[in-house]
């Protein structure tokens, strides 16, 4: 592996070359633009270190540091570089995610060294759509307001635990997740369909710049899944998402889940890249 000298943290001056970089993928590295763009590269605003590889002016690749290890535009000696960085410091994140080539060979060099990881996804297409979907949107489906917050929670913590295999919940009693919740809903990006008191359809926006936003915990009840729900939810966040936020709309999805794939098809999602994560 390189030394760390062939790393080094970010700073102001980096910022605007930074943002630059982050950007030639729009879709892919919406979530480290979206980090930048909020809280620059201050450490203490990113609650993350952002390494660069490049000398200043001539920044080659990044890797956001925070609780995610995400590399950008990172291959070769880059993503060798940063291994060796991460591999020096100690395991502080809780997962590894990013472009797939380059977090498999993030993981193939660290996971020597940090050893057991809860879970490997090696393949989930990354899909965008950049027009109106394909099929007919949920009406019913809308913006939940700030005093839902208890009634999205439980479909929140239920699509996490599913998802990622552990509750949202352990360790500090959920405060932090609820926090995070409660922020989506006031930043008017918590989408759902309540029927009966309860939520039936559930989808939030994370990450977003000016040209891209990410959909993240889209989720139905599984007393109803099988009845379209999910897409036609689907496609209301999205028809909403594109009105309010940002003109694409993009989404992971691991490759195993045919049906959610299809699904985002039918709402007129298409494939333009693939991730992996490596979960802790």
């Amino acid at each position: 592996m390189l030394r760390t000298s062939a790393t080094r943290v970010l700073d102001a001056r980096d910022l605007d070359e930074a943002r630059a970089l982050v950007r030639r993928d729009h879709v892919s590295d919406v979530f480290v633009a979206s980090r930048l763009d909020a809280g620059g590269l201050d450490p203490w605003r990113l609650g993350a270190e952002v390494w660069g590889y490049g000398e200043r002016g001539r920044l080659e690749s990044l890797c956001y540091s925070g609780a995610n290890l995400v590399p950008v535009q990172a291959h070769g000696e880059a993503v060798r570089a940063f291994a060796e960085r991460a591999r020096r410091q100690g395991r502080r994140c809780s997962s590894i995610v990013g472009p797939a080539g380059a977090v498999e060979e993030l993981w193939q060099l660290l996971k020597p060294h940090w050893g057991w990881a809860r879970d490997v996804r090696a393949r989930q297409p990354v899909m965008a759509i950049d027009e109106d979907p394909s099929v007919e949107s949920d009406t019913g489906v809308r913006l939940v307001q700030p005093h839902e917050l208890d009634l999205l929670l439980p479909a929140c913590v239920s699509m996490f635990t599913e998802e990622v295999g552990v509750s949202p919940l352990a360790g500090d009693g959920g405060a932090l997740y609820r926090a995070r919740v409660e922020e989506l809903i006031a930043l008017h990006r918590a989408w759902a369909r309540v029927e009966g008191g309860r939520v039936v359809f559930k989808a939030e926006i994370g990450a977003t710049t000016a040209e891209v936003c990410q959909v993240q915990g889209v989720w139905v009840d599984p007393t109803l899944r099988g009845r379209g729900l999910g897409t036609r939810g689907t496609a209301a966040v999205v028809e909403q998402a594109r009105a309010t936020i940002a003109p694409v709309v993009s989404l992971y999805v691991n490759d195993f889940n045919a049906a959610a794939r299809r699904a985002y098809e039918k709402v007129g999602f298409a494939q333009v890249g693939t991730f992996a994560s490596v979960l802790f």
